[in-house]
């Protein structure tokens, strides 16, 4: 890496009562990264956080933030960043600004400097016309917007976010990146996990954690040219049923379904002539179909075998279209 390197991680292990929750972790991001940890609940996701940030100590291995140790240097790591659990501590019988200010005062902000931070952080996350709100009255993607505000109050070098947009509607999902992206374009590096495979396709690196392990490790497109296989999107009005059809034919890899859209690995191009005959003996009729580029999320249904326990009923929100993917394998 050209750049600095803010975080890393040797060895990093961490067990609980003989269950190995993160195991052997080897990492190494850069200033300015956005950096997305992918995984299921239980995959080691936010006990890898915990650590970096100070708050619990590995069984064995270690890391550095910033360049401090977090075997001995927490203090000091704990000055450089900001961190957003799944569950962050606003006090609901607070009102905006309060809440704001109380942490202001907890990461000892300087007074003479608070004014023009509130003012930016109440711009960017648009709670202005809320400050006198209780923040127990504040909507999920609010609450999140006004939780992100105080993990910045202290302007952190390094941002960690535990699945930060967790049951968040899909409108307040994407203002809440509009954010993440201006603090981008800051240097801000941030760690983000989540659960959520659409939206490793907005971090500049990703990694798919798996029972503690990193799996994969490497930028979105390099990920997506993994794959190797053919995607082919067919549209049609009998699509659900269509789906058992195609998955029969030798050569198919998966089948992902998306409203009346249907995506399909495939081992070469030329099956999709197969794939429309076959349907078509069935009496269902394909609009149309035309070759695309495959997802994080079809990499990982490509990648079924190694993660069917995970994959079996996780459902994705797709922002564009404020709808839910089925992965169906």
């Amino acid at each position: 890496m050209d750049r600095p390197i803010t975080i890393r991680t040797s060895g990093l292990t961490k067990s609980f009562n003989g269950h190995v929750a993160v195991d052997d972790l080897n990492l190494e991001i850069a200033k300015g990264e956005l950096f997305g940890m992918v995984g299921p609940d239980g995959a080691g996701k936010t006990t890898t956080m915990r650590i970096l940030t100070a708050i619990m100590e590995p069984t064995s291995g270690e890391a550095w933030v910033s360049g401090y140790s977090v075997l001995n240097g927490g203090e000091k790591i704990k000055d450089k960043i900001g961190y957003m659990s799944q569950k962050f501590g606003l006090y609901e019988d607070l009102t905006v600004m309060e809440n704001i200010i109380f942490y202001a005062d907890l990461y000892e902000v300087p007074k003479k400097e608070r004014p023009q931070r509130i003012e930016r952080l109440l711009g960017f996350s648009n709670l202005n016309p809320f400050n006198d709100r209780l923040a127990g009255r504040l909507s999920g993607g609010m609450k999140q917007k006004l939780g992100l505000a105080c993990a910045l109050i202290h302007t952190p070098e390094v941002l960690f976010l535990d699945e930060p947009t967790n049951g968040v509607d899909p409108v307040s999902r994407r203002d809440f990146w509009k954010i993440i992206y201006d603090l981008l374009r800051e240097g801000v590096t941030i760690f983000v996990s989540t659960a959520y495979l659409d939206e490793a396709e907005r971090r500049t690196r990703i990694c798919l954690m798996h029972k503690g392990k990193i799996l994969m490790d490497d930028n979105p497109a390099a990920i997506k040219r993994s794959l190797g296989i053919p995607m082919i999107e067919m549209w049609s009005d009998d699509a659900r049923n269509a789906i058992e059809i195609i998955k029969a034919i030798d050569g198919v890899k998966s089948v992902s379904l998306y409203g009346n859209k249907l995506h399909i690995a495939i081992v070469r191009s030329e099956l999709v002539d197969d794939i429309i005959v076959n349907l078509s003996r069935s009496g269902i009729v394909i609009r149309g179909h035309r070759e695309i580029l495959p997802s994080i999320l079809h990499i990982f249904l490509n990648l079924r075998k190694r993660f069917r326990r995970w994959l079996t009923g996780v459902k994705c929100f797709v922002p564009s279209r404020s709808t839910e993917v089925f992965l169906l394998i």
